[in-house]
């Protein structure tokens, strides 16, 4: 019994699963981020390009 409180005592003040869990939010962060963004910038894109097919005449 006294093993098993020292290697839980052990993993509750373990760091490394925490730092873990926080990079792996901020990663889902950036990629979402980052989906929006390219979102935005492909209809913007999209946008200007009918724009310049249009004035040029095609």
């Amino acid at each position: 019994m006294h093993m098993l409180k020292n290697l839980f005592k052990k993993f509750s003040t373990a760091e490394a699963g925490a730092v873990t869990v926080d990079w792996v939010v901020l990663t889902a962060a950036v990629v979402g981020l980052s989906a929006v963004v390219g979102g935005t910038v492909k209809t913007a894109v999209e946008t200007k390009a009918t724009a310049i097919q249009t004035s040029i005449g095609q």
